[in-house]
C-alpha cells in the first residue's frame, strides 16, 4: 500500500491507531516517536503523517490522550452536567453543537412488534474508527456498529437481532451517503428504535458535547431515575447508533471507562480523537 493510498483510507488510519494504542499500553507513554513507529512497522515520518491526518495533533501529544488515565482527566476537566446542558444551549434534540442531527423515536407499539413491517437497508462503510455497519429506515439511520474488535459477522448479527421481524436489504446506494454525511458532520436524520426508557437514556447522551464526558449516575439523575444507574448502563450499552448517539462519552464516577459494546479500544480511540480535535480547534 502506498502512502498516498493509505492517506485516503480512514479504516487504515484506525488500524494504525489501534496498534499504537496496544503498544502504548505495553510500553507506556514515554515511548519515543521512533520507538513507537518501529513497533508498528512504519517509518517515523509516515507514522507522524497518519496521526496528523487522522486527528490533527502530533503522535507525542496523542499518546497523552490514549493513556489509561485520560478518562479521569476528562471527568475532572470536561465533565458535563446534563441537567443544565439543555438550558445553557450546549445541545438539544433538534440542532446539536457538534453535529446537525434530527431524530425521531419509534412508537412503543412499533418497538414491541420487533420491527415488523419495517424496511431496513444496510451497508458497510469506512469511518474514522475502522469499518462500520450502517443501517437505515426511510426515516434515517437506525443502526451503526463497528467491526474492528468483533468482526463483520458478529456486528451484523448484533444489529440485525435487535429488530428480528424487520426486512433487511443490502442497499449501499442509499445507506452509504447517509453514513458519510453523518461522519463528515454534514447532517443526519436518526430513527431511534428502542423501548421508552432506552430512548430517554439515548436522548440524554445526545446532550453530551463532543470532547466532553459525563457519568452513568449523571444520566440517571437527568432522566428522573437517580437509582437506576445499572439500568442506565444497560441502555447505554444497547444504543444502536454508536458514535452519533455518543455512548462512548459515558464513564464511571471513578473515572473508569466502563464497558463499550463494540470494544473498549474503540471507545478509547473515540474519546482521544474527540479530545484531541477539540484541543486542536481551541
Amino acid at each position: 500500500m502506498t502512502d498516498s493510498l493509505a492517506a485516503e483510507r480512514p479504516a487504515y488510519h484506525y488500524a494504525v491507531i489501534a496498534r499504537a494504542l496496544a503498544e502504548i499500553d505495553a510500553g507506556g507513554p514515554a515511548l519515543s516517536l521512533e520507538d513507537l513507529a518501529a513497533r508498528i512497522g512504519l517509518s517515523p515520518a509516515h507514522f507522524q503523517r497518519i496521526f496528523s491526518q487522522w486527528v490533527g495533533v502530533s503522535p507525542k501529544r496523542y499518546q497523552q490522550y490514549l493513556t489509561l488515565d485520560h478518562a479521569r482527566r476528562l471527568l475532572a476537566e470536561r465533565f458535563t452536567v446534563l441537567d443544565t446542558a439543555l438550558a445553557t444551549g450546549l445541545s438539544g434534540p433538534g440542532r446539536l453543537h457538534d453535529l446537525f442531527l434530527r431524530w425521531e423515536a419509534m412508537s412503543p407499539g412499533d418497538f414491541a412488534r420487533a420491527g415488523e413491517g419495517l424496511e431496513i437497508g444496510w451497508a458497510w462503510v469506512t469511518s474514522p474508527f475502522g469499518e462500520a455497519l450502517a443501517m437505515a429506515t426511510p426515516r434515517g439511520l437506525c443502526g451503526l456498529a463497528f467491526s474492528a474488535e468483533m468482526g463483520r459477522e458478529a456486528a451484523m448479527a448484533d444489529l440485525a437481532g435487535r429488530w428480528p421481524a424487520a426486512r433487511l436489504t443490502e442497499d449501499p446506494d442509499r445507506v452509504v451517503p447517509l453514513a458519510e454525511a453523518a461522519f463528515g458532520g454534514a447532517g443526519a436524520d436518526l430513527h431511534l428504535i428502542g423501548a421508552p426508557f432506552q430512548i430517554k437514556v439515548w436522548e440524554a447522551l445526545l446532550r453530551i458535547p463532543s470532547g466532553h464526558v459525563t457519568t452513568y449516575s449523571e444520566i440517571a439523575q437527568s432522566i428522573g431515575h437517580p437509582a437506576a444507574v445499572r439500568a442506565v448502563g444497560t441502555a447505554v450499552g444497547r444504543n444502536p447508533i454508536s458514535f452519533l448517539i455518543p455512548c462512548h462519552r459515558a464513564l464511571r464516577k471513578s473515572g473508569g471507562l466502563g464497558g463499550y459494546h463494540w470494544g473498549l479500544p474503540v471507545k478509547r480511540a473515540m474519546l482521544a480523537w474527540e479530545a484531541a480535535r477539540a484541543d486542536a480547534i481551541a
